[in-house]
Order: C-alpha cells, then structure tokens, then sequence
C-alpha cells in the first residue's frame, strides 16, 4: 500500500467532487426542511452517491472493455473534463436552483451529479483501469474523499454562517486552482501514452 498514492488520489477525488461549491446548492434545495429532516435526506443521498461511485469504481475494466476504450482515450478525456470543471470552479457562473414545493430530492441531483459526477467517475474509471491490481488503494482512496465531502456537507448551514458566500467562493477558486494543475498533467499523460504506442 503506497500511502502517498491514495492520499494524492483521495485529494484529487475530494477536489473534484466540489463540496465547498456544492454548499449552496445543498442548502437552496433542502431549506424548506426541518434541521431534522435535513439531515437525514443529506445523509441519504452521499450514502447513495458512495454506492454509485464503488460500482463504477470496481466495474470500470470491465465498461472499459465492453466499451473498447482505451487508457489513453480515458486519460485525455478525463484531463479535459477535469479542466472545464476547474475552469467553472475558478469563473463560477450564478447558482441557480428552480424552487420546488413537491417532493423531497431523491438521488437526482444531490447524489448525482453533484456529487458522483461524471468527472469523479472518469478519475475512478481511469484509476482502476490503469493499475487494477490496487483496487483497494483507491477504495480507500474514495472512502477518504467521500467523508471528508460528507463533514462538509453535512456542516454546510455552519459553513454558510463562518464563511459566507464570499468564503466559500474563495475556498472554491483555490481548488478550481489546483485542479487545473491535475487536469493538465493528466492530459500530458495521455498524450504521452499515445504518442509512446504509435511509435511502437
């Protein structure tokens, strides 16, 4: 178990799945609920998105297969996902949340794709495909993730009131930041797998 490995992919994970930006969206959509029952739809639907994340995670060789995509398809892809949404969280554009009056949210959207979003799946898929022998250092690696998003999103009326929207954008465009460094040296890499398979 290479300890340094899971913890880059486990920030990178946590990065990605964009708690601090997804705190206002999380509290536009439930705050017609009580504390009470707030809690328990949060608690659901990370429960809900752990679970997506896990089966994409352990059945991505096989959708790579079935799908006849190659690494380096999926590390480009996953490059220029990944820098699109560091560009969104660096230039946010305005929330907005339609009011609803019927029912609670169930999976869509807070479980999916606020959180297991597609470019949370596309790192998971990428991490297994590539080196599938260490399935179990990446499970960690998503546990790790998924609970730091869940403190912050279960904090998410505190947050509000310590930080402010004005903190959380901050916060926000520093990950947004950093991101981009992944993204792009993610993209490098998957030119560099091309470029090394046609000259063989």
């Amino acid at each position: 178990m290479n300890t340094s490995d899971i913890v880059a992919a486990a920030v990178t994970l946590f990065f990605v799945m964009d708690p601090l930006g997804n705190i206002p969206l999380f509290n536009a959509l439930l705050s017609r609920f009580d504390p009470r029952r707030r809690a328990i739809i949060v608690a659901r639907e990370l429960v809900f998105a752990l679970v997506i994340l896990l089966v994409f995670l352990f059945t991505g060789n096989a959708m790579l297969t079935f799908l006849n995509l190659s690494q380096q398809s999926l590390s480009i892809a996953g490059g220029v996902l990944l820098f699109i949404i560091a560009i969104r969280m660096i230039f946010p554009l305005p929330h907005t949340v339609e009011e609803e009056t019927g029912d609670e949210p169930f999976i869509v959207p807070l479980a999916m794709p606020l959180v297991a979003g597609p470019s949370t799946i596309a790192i998971l898929l990428l991490l297994s495909s590539n080196e599938p022998e260490r399935i179990w250092d990446w499970c960690a690696a998503l546990l790790i993730a998924w609970a730091g998003t869940t403190i912050l999103l279960t904090a998410s009326p505190f947050m509000m009131k310590i930080l402010g929207d004005r903190g959380l954008r901050a916060l926000e465009r520093l990950m947004g930041m950093l991101l981009v460094l992944i993204a792009t040296q993610m993209l490098l890499n998957g030119v560099a797998q091309f470029l090394a398979g046609v000259e063989t």
